[in-house]
């Protein structure tokens, strides 16, 4: 095996993060945070409480950043004083310690490089997660589960914060549907890839016979916005469905078009 390069990993990685800290704009981000400071200590901030939400959470992402930013620069400059020290002492428990803390770093240095490419509108909000059992009956609402648990698995192993809002479990196995938002830097631009209908074909646990199913859920990712965000929707993506209502009601509710049903074409 062979030895390992720490000068050249420990260089590259010092150059990869001050590209970051280029793409983000460090020195803006220290002003943008002065200014919303000034903003967040005006004494009649809260006579608008929309505002005064607004301006407060985008002073903690910007906090975040900076505080993130700065972390992990100390981290990368103490790399090269680990591996001296290291090294003069001959141990082998410290040399540990030093492979460990740069991959460490290497790790949330290329995990930031990914989060510089996302530049949506919307990407560094939270997310709002929903998934649903779709075709497939309780093969469905197992494979709805399935998608849940490894969500949530994936939020625990980055240290993400969920919080599940809702959860309609299926009668024989599984779930019919859950919400859970997380809480995260970048939560919705990471996690809206995984919008869409997911696949599942295997031999059944449910089917006596042993068959083969297919059976589908849907995953729907939307990022969390402030209240005060605008949102236009152009009416031309909006289909609007009138019809008669079904089940219990008044005397009129099977008779007149008493429903009303609005669709987002785009989405």
């Amino acid at each position: 095996m062979a030895a390992r390069d720490y000068q050249v990993e420990i260089s590259a990685t010092s150059a990869t993060l001050l590209s970051i800290e280029k793409v983000l704009d460090l020195p803006k981000l220290r002003e943008d945070a002065i200014k919303l400071e000034e903003a967040a200590g005006v004494p009649n901030l809260w006579d608008d409480p929309e505002n005064a939400q607004k301006v407060t959470s985008r002073l903690s992402r910007v906090q975040n950043v900076i505080k993130r930013l700065v972390e992990l620069r100390q981290r990368v400059e103490d790399l090269p004083i680990l591996l001296d020290l290291a090294t003069s002492e001959g141990d082998s428990a410290a040399q540990a310690d030093v492979d460990k803390e740069l991959d460490a770093v290497k790790k949330t240095v290329s995990e930031l490089e990914v989060q510089t490419l996302l530049n949506g509108e919307y990407d560094d909000r939270d997310a709002l997660i929903t998934i649903r059992s779709e075709a497939g009956g309780v093969e469905a609402a197992d494979w709805a589960e399935m998608i849940m648990r490894m969500y949530l698995r994936y939020c625990e192993r980055h240290n993400y914060k969920v919080d599940v809002l809702e959860t309609s479990f299926a009668e024989e196995a599984g779930i019919k549907s859950t919400t859970f938002r997380v809480a995260a830097p970048y939560a919705y631009g990471t996690l809206s890839v995984e919008q869409g209908t997911h696949r599942l074909v295997r031999i059944s646990p449910f089917d006596s016979q042993s068959r083969r199913h297919t059976s589908f859920c849907g995953v729907e990712v939307v990022p969390v916005v402030d209240q005060s965000d605008h949102i236009e929707i152009d009416e031309k993506e909006i289909r609007v469905d009138v019809y008669r209502s079904s089940g219990p009601g008044g005397q009129g509710v099977n008779t007149t078009d008493s429903a009303v049903r609005i669709t987002h074409i785009a989405t």
